[in-house]
C-alpha cells in the first residue's frame, strides 16, 4: 500500500456541544462548518507547527486510526510550544433558522451559497448576512457552483464566469455571475425524473443524477442528452453492468425500493466518473463513455471525489474508511479509517492547474480532518521499495514535472528496475521492451550486467550478487536489484555537452505521457489482478546464471535491444568515420563562433570518445549474442560499418572455424594485413585444411580480397600479389587490370616494375591495358611498351599462332595519333635488318615525317605494292584538305603530294633499283587526279605507248568534268538564293496578314499615342511633327522614348524607320 494522504483533526466539537456537523466550506485559511442548529461557525486554520505522529498516517502504509472517543485526540499539539489546529473565530447563530445542508463560494462575486430550509440562499462573504433567497428554490435537493476564465466572443477578453445550478425535483434551475454580478435571467430545464446530485462536468456542461441514470446539460443551449454506457445495446461483459444507466440495471429490486444515490466526480484531463452502488462508468466532459473498465469496489461509496491525482471514495459513516485508488490502474493504493466520517470536500474546479486542488477536507458529526497530500517523491520511493513498480510508474505519468525533483529521470530509473524485475522472472522480451522504450533507453552497461559472461563479458554480474543480508528475510516483498557498470551516466555528470547528450540519447527530452497506454498494457498483462502486487515473489531458479533455453531467450530478446541502441547511435555518431554528426549549435555558443571553429572543441571530444567506447560496446556484444543465437547473422554485421572489438570477434570466429566471416571482419575493420595472412595460410598451402571452407583454398579468394583493397594499401597488395600470379595469372591480373576504381588508381609505374620481376608478359598486358584502354600518357610507360613489344617479337618465332596477334598490336600501337613514346628511341629500339619489322620501321619514319624512306621500304625492301598505296591513302587523309578558292590544276603545288612521291619512286628509283611501269601505271589509273600533270608526265618514260595511259587520262579528264559541273551547280543554286532573299525583301515573307519587307508600314494619325509617354504622336498631320521609330512588333514610340523601351536602339533602327 501507500500513504498517499494523511489526515490531521482541525476541529473538533466538544463534549458538551450537542451539535452536529452537516456540512463544511474551506476557503483559504478559513473552514466554515455549518451546524444542524443553522448556526455557522468560522474557524481560522493555523500553519502546521509540530510534527503529527504516525497514528494519523497510514499505518504500514495500509491505514490510519483516530480514536473513536472524540474526547481523547493523543495526536493534537500541544498548547506548549504550539498553536491549536484552527482557532473559533466567529458563530453566526442565525445563519439559518433549520440545518445547514451545504455550503458553496462564489468568490469572485464575495458571496456563500447555502442550502438549508430546502432553499438555496445568498450570504455576504464578509458580514455573513443574508442577501438574497431565491424563491424558485424550494424544494431544492442540491446545488453545484463552478466558476471559469471565458473569453468573450464579441471582444475576445477573457472575463470571469460564475454558474450556479440548483436541482429542485425535476426542475435544474441555472444561474450565472458575469463581471462579480449577478444575471438578470435564470435558464429552467425540465427533466424526466427528479434530480438527485448535480455535478458540473465543464465550464458550460452539467451532469444531473437520477434514479434512472444520467444526463448531460448544456447551460447555454439548454440541450439534454442521455448518458448511455457501452453495454447499453445489450453488450456482453464487464462494461454490460453500467448497462443504459437505468434504474433496472443499477438499483435492488426488493429491499424496499431502495435506489443507491448516483454519484458523479470531475476528474483530470477533462474525464468525468459516475457511480451508482458498485458500478461505475467514465465519460468525457461531452457525455462520451470511454474505454475504461469499472472501478472494483467492494462495496458502494457513500461519496466519491478527485484530489489531484487520486480517485477517493468515502464508504458510509458505519464503517468510516476512505479508499484511495488510481485513477489509470484503478487498483486500491491506500485505505484511511476515519470513524464516522460521513462527507467530503473539495475545492471548486475553477483552478488553473490541476494539482492545485490536491487538498481536501472529511467530515464527521463531531470532527473535520484535513488531508494532506506527502511528498510525490517519497510516493514513488515507498511504491518502488514495495515493489509497485507499475503502480509508481502510472503515478509518475500522471504527475506534473513541477511537482517532483526529477520526474524524467526518476521515471526512466523505475522502468529499468521494472525491467530488471521482469527478466529475473524469465519475462524477457517485456523486459527488452521496456529497456528499449523512447523515455527509458537503458545504458548498455545496465542491461548486460544481467546476462553471462558469454555474452557481456566483464561487464557481467551473473553469480557475483553478494549473499543475501539478514535484513532480506523479514518478510518484505523481495526486490529484484541489479548493481550495474555506470560509466556512462558517471561520465554524463563531467560536462555539459556530454549531459545533454545523454539526456538526448536517453529520451529524457520526451513526454512519457504518449507511453502511458503501453506501460498500463506491460501491467495488464503481468497479472489480471489489480489489487495484489505487480510481481509475485522471484523464485530461487531467477537468482541461478542463465543457461539452456533460458540463455537462448534472453539471448533472442537481446538482439532487438543492441540493435535499437544501435540505430540511436547512430543518429549521432557515425559508423564508418567514427565522428560525430553535425548537430545544432551547443547551448551558449554563437552559431558564429562555431561556423568559424575548425576543430571540435573539449566537451565534443568526450563525447566522441563516449559514444566510441558505448558503441564497441554494443556491437561487441550484438556479434556475441549473434554467435550463441544466429550465428548466420554475424556476417551481415560484418558487412556495415561497426565497432566491434577485433581481439574478441578473433577469437570467437576461430574457435568456430567461421574463417570466411573473420576475413570479411577484418576487411571491414580494415585490418588487411590480418586477413590476407589468413588468407595465404589457407590458399598457399600445399595440402587443404579442413578447417576451412573450399572457398578459401586457393588463390581466388585472395585475388577476390586484393581487388576490393584500396591504392593506398598498395604495399600489401604487391606483397601479397606475387602468389596468385603464379598460381593463376589470368584471373590474378585482374587484381591490375580490372574494371574497378581500385584497380586504375594503383600507381602505373611500381605495378609495371613489380610484373616485370614476376613475367615480362604480364608488364605487357598490363601496360597494353593502361595506354591503350586507360589512354595513359606517361612516356616511360610508352617507352617500356615498345621495348616489350619489339623484346616479345624476337623471341616468338613467325611460325607460332601468337606472333602475328602481336605484331599486329605493335603496328597498331605505333600507329596511334599523337605518339607519347620517343620516336627516336623506338627507332633505335626496332631491328633494321629484320624483314619482320619493317612495317613497324615504317610507321615510326612515318610518324617523323620521313614519307620518303618509309615508303622506300615498302617499295624496295619489303616489295610490297598494295601496302604502300595503303599508307599513301592513310596520309592523305591525315592531310589538311584543300582549300576552295585554290583553282589551279595544272600549276604544280608547293608541297608533292604523297602519291607524287611514290610515283617518283616507281618510275626515277635511286640506284641500283629498276623503274617499276606496272604498280606506277597502276597508281595514275587510281589516283591520277590527285597528282600534278606536269611534273607527273615528266616523270613518264618518253617510249612508253600513249595507250598505256589511257585509264590515267581517263581519269584526269572525268575529274575535270566534275569540277566543272560541280561549279555550274554551286553557281545557279546560289543565284537561286539571292532570287529568294531579294523577293523576302522587297514582297516580305508571304505569311497572311503579316506586314514585313518594303511593304511593312505604319500608320500615324492625331489619335495614336507613344507607348512609353503616352503623348500624341501627331507625326503626319501636322507639320514639325514629332520624330518617331518602329519597333520590330509595328509598336509606334518617340525618338526619345526609344532608350526607355529596351535600351539605347538608335543604331540598330533602319533607316527607313525613322521617318514619321
Amino acid at each position: 500500500m501507500l500513504s498517499a494522504f494523511t489526515a490531521r483533526p482541525i476541529i473538533e466539537l466538544r463534549p458538551r456541544d450537542k451539535s452536529k456537523i452537516e456540512t463544511i466550506l474551506a476557503h483559504s485559511d478559513r473552514i466554515l462548518v455549518g451546524l444542524n442548529s443553522g448556526a455557522l461557525r468560522i474557524y481560522r486554520l493555523n500553519d502546521q507547527t509540530t510534527t503529527i505522529e504516525n497514528g494519523h498516517a497510514a499505518s504500514n502504509s495500509i491505514s490510519s486510526s483516530l480514536p473513536r472517543n472524540s474526547g481523547d485526540f493523543p495526536q493534537r499539539p500541544s498548547s506548549r510550544g504550539s498553536s491549536r489546529p484552527t482557532d473559533l473565530l466567529r458563530e453566526v447563530e442565525k445563519f439559518s433558522t433549520r440545518a445547514i445542508e451545504q455550503l458553496a463560494i462564489i468568490k469572485e462575486a464575495n458571496t456563500i451559497v447555502s442550502l438549508s430550509n430546502y432553499h438555496v440562499s445568498l450570504h455576504d462573504l464578509q458580514t455573513y448576512e443574508l442577501i438574497e433567497m431565491l424563491d424558485k428554490t424550494k424544494n431544492a435537493s442540491g446545488f453545484a457552483v463552478t466558476s471559469n476564465i471565458v473569453k468573450d466572443p464579441d471582444t475576445g477578453i477573457p472575463e470571469i464566469i460564475s454558474r450556479l445550478a440548483v436541482a429542485v425535483k425535476r426542475r435544474l434551475l441555472l444561474w450565472s455571475w458575469h463581471e462579480c454580478e449577478l444575471g438578470g435571467d435564470m435558464a429552467e430545464v425540465l427533466l424526466s425524473e427528479s434530480i438527485r446530485s448535480v455535478t458540473w462536468a465543464s465550464a458550460t456542461k452539467v451532469v444531473c443524477g437520477m434514479n434512472g441514470g444520467y444526463v448531460m446539460v448544456d447551460a447555454l443551449t439548454r440541450e439534454v442528452e442521455d448518458v448511455t454506457g457501452p453495454g447499453a445495446v445489450g453488450a456482453a461483459g464487464q462494461n454490460s453492468r453500467f448497462g443504459a444507466v437505468s434504474s433496472a440495471g443499477m438499483g435492488y429490486m426488493g429491499l424496499g425500493g431502495y435506489m443507491p444515490k448516483p454519484l458523479a466526480a470531475k476528474l483530470a484531463d477533462g474525464q468525468v466518473l459516475l457511480a451508482k452502488d458498485i458500478n461505475t462508468l467514465f465519460i468525457d466532459d461531452a457525455g462520451k463513455p470511454l474505454d475504461k473498465r469499472q472501478v472494483p469496489w467492494a462495496s458502494a461509496p457513500e461519496s466519491i471525489g478527485y484530489s489531484y491525482p487520486y480517485i477517493v471514495a468515502l464508504q458510509p459513516p458505519t464503517k468510516g474508511s476512505l479508499e484511495v485508488r488510481n485513477p489509470d490502474t484503478l487498483s486500491l493504493v491506500q485505505t484511511i479509517s476515519l470513524p464516522g466520517a460521513a462527507q467530503l470536500h473539495f475545492p471548486p474546479p475553477n483552478v488553473s492547474l490541476a494539482h492545485a486542488g490536491k487538498g481536501f477536507h472529511i467530515s464527521s458529526e463531531r470532527c473535520v480532518w484535513k488531508m494532506g497530500a506527502t511528498d510525490y517523491d517519497d510516493q514513488v520511493k515507498e511504491l518502488v521499495d514495495a515493489g509497485n513498480y507499475d503502480e509508481a510508474i502510472s503515478v509518475l505519468t500522471m504527475l506534473e514535472d513541477a511537482l517532483l525533483k526529477s520526474k524524467t529521470e526518476t521515471l526512466r530509473e523505475v522502468k529499468m528496475q521494472k525491467a530488471e524485475v521482469l527478466f529475473g522472472e524469465k519475462k524477457y522480451r517485456k523486459a527488452m521492451d521496456l529497456f528499449n522504450e523512447d523515455d527509458v533507453h537503458a545504458p548498455p552497461e545496465r542491461v548486460l550486467a544481467l546476462y553471462p559472461p558469454i555474452i557481456s563479458g566483464e561487464l557481467s554480474k551473473a553469480g557475483k550478487e553478494e549473499p543475501k543480508k539478514a535484513a532480506d528475510a523479514d518478510g518484505s516483498t523481495p526486490r529484484a536489484s541489479v548493481e550495474t557498470v555506470r560509466k556512462s551516466e558517471d561520465a554524463g555528470e563531467n560536462t555539459s555537452a556530454v549531459g545533454r547528450f545523454a539526456g538526448y540519447f536517453m529520451g529524457s527530452q520526451r513526454k512519457p505521457a504518449a507511453d502511458a497506454a503501453s506501460i498500463v498494457s506491460v501491467k495488464r498483462e503481468a497479472s489480471d489482478t489489480t489489487e495484489e502486487k505487480d510481481f509475485a515473489d522471484p523464485s530461487t531458479d531467477a537468482d541461478r546464471p542463465l543457461e539452456g533455453k533460458d540463455l537462448m531467450k534472453a539471448v533472442l530478446e537481446l538482439n532487438g535491444y543492441l540493435a535499437g541502441t544501435r540505430a540511436r547511435l547512430q543518429r549521432v555518431i557515425d559508423p564508418a568515420t567514427g565522428l560525430l554528426k553535425p548537430r545544432d549549435t551547443a547551448p551558449g555558443e554563437d552559431a558564429t563562433d562555431r561556423f568559424l571553429r575548425t576543430s571540435q572543441n573539449e566537451s565534443e571530444a568526450q563525447l566522441q570518445e563516449k559514444l566510441q567506447g558505448t558503441f564497441r560496446l554494443v556491437d561487441t556484444t550484438l556479434f556475441r549474442a549473434y554467435m550463441l543465437s544466429q550465428p548466420s547473422l554475424a556476417s551481415s554485421l560484418f558487412r556495415i560499418p561497426n565497432f566491434c572489438d577485433p581481439d574478441v570477434v578473433n577469437e570467437k570466429l576461430v574457435e568456430q572455424d567461421r574463417y570466411n566471416e573473420l576475413i570479411d571482419f577484418f576487411y571491414g575493420k580494415k585490418l588487411h594485413k590480418e586477413a590476407l595472412a589468413l588468407l595465404v595460410k589457407f590458399g598457399a598451402a600445399a595440402k587443404p585444411d579442413e578447417r576451412a571452407p573450399a572457398l578459401l583454398h586457393g588463390p581466388n579468394r585472395t585475388i577476390q580480397y586484393l581487388q576490393n583493397m584500396p591504392s593506398s594499401e598498395i604495399d600489401l597488395i604487391l606483397e601479397n600479389a606475387g602468389w596468385t600470379l603464379r598460381a593463376n595469372p589470368g584471373f590474378a591480373m585482374e587484381i591490375f587490370t580490372g574494371d574497378t576504381e581500385n584497380a586504375e588508381t594503383l600507381p602505373r609505374e611500381r605495378v609495371a616494375a613489380f610484373l616485370q620481376t614476376i613475367d615480362t608478359a604480364l608488364e605487357r598486358q598490363y601496360l597494353e591495358h593502361v595506354v591503350m584502354e586507360l589512354d595513359d600518357t606517361t612516356p616511360d610507360l610508352h617507352n617500356r611498351l615498345v621495348e616489350l613489344y619489339v623484346s616479345a617479337l624476337e623471341k616468338t618465332k613467325q611460325s607460332d599462332e601468337e606472333w602475328e596477334p602481336l605484331m599486329e598490336r605493335f603496328i597498331k600501337f605505333l600507329q596511334a595519333p599523337n605518339p607519347v613514346y620517343s620516336l627516336g628511341k623506338a627507332f633505335s629500339t626496332i631491328p633494321r635488318n629484320d624483314p619482320s619489322f619493317y612495317e613497324a620501321q615504317a610507321v615510326v619514319l612515318s610518324n617523323m615525317g620521313q614519307h620518303k624512306q618509309a615508303l622506300e621500304i615498302f617499295v624496295f625492301r619489303m616489295q610490297n605494292y598494295i601496302k604502300a598505296e595503303e599508307y599513301c591513302n592513310r596520309i592523305q587523309r591525315l592531310a589538311p584538305a584543300p582549300s576552295t578558292n585554290d583553282t589551279s590544276d595544272d600549276e604544280d603545288d608547293e608541297t608533292p603530294s604523297i602519291y607524287h612521291t611514290l610515283l617518283s619512286l616507281y618510275l626515277q628509283p635511286s640506284s641500283p633499283h629498276k623503274p617499276q611501269l606496272e604498280p606506277a601505271l597502276d597508281l595514275l589509273s587510281k589516283h591520277g587526279a590527285r597528282l600534278p600533270a606536269a611534273s607527273s608526265l615528266s616523270l613518264i618514260p618518253d617510249d612508253l605507248p600513249v595507250s598505256s595511259l589511257e585509264s590515267y587520262f581517263r581519269g584526269r579528264i572525268r575529274s575535270a568534268n566534275s569540277m566543272v559541273n560541280e561549279s555550274r551547280i554551286v553557281a545557279a543554286l546560289r543565284k537561286a538564293e539571292g532570287i529568294t532573299v531579294a523577293a523576302e525583301l522587297h514582297v516580305g515573307d508571304g505569311a497572311k496578314g503579316a506586314q514585313t519587307g518594303r511593304s511593312r508600314h505604319v500608320t500615324i494619325t492625331d489619335e495614336r499615342l507613344c507607348v512609353v509617354c503616352h503623348r500624341r504622336l501627331g507625326g503626319g498631320m501636322r507639320v514639325g511633327g514629332s520624330v518617331v521609330a518602329v519597333l520590330p512588333d509595328n509598336t509606334v514610340v518617340h525618338w526619345g522614348c526609344l532608350s526607355s523601351v529596351g535600351g539605347d536602339q538608335r543604331s540598330k533602327t533602319p533607316s527607313w524607320a525613322r521617318h514619321s
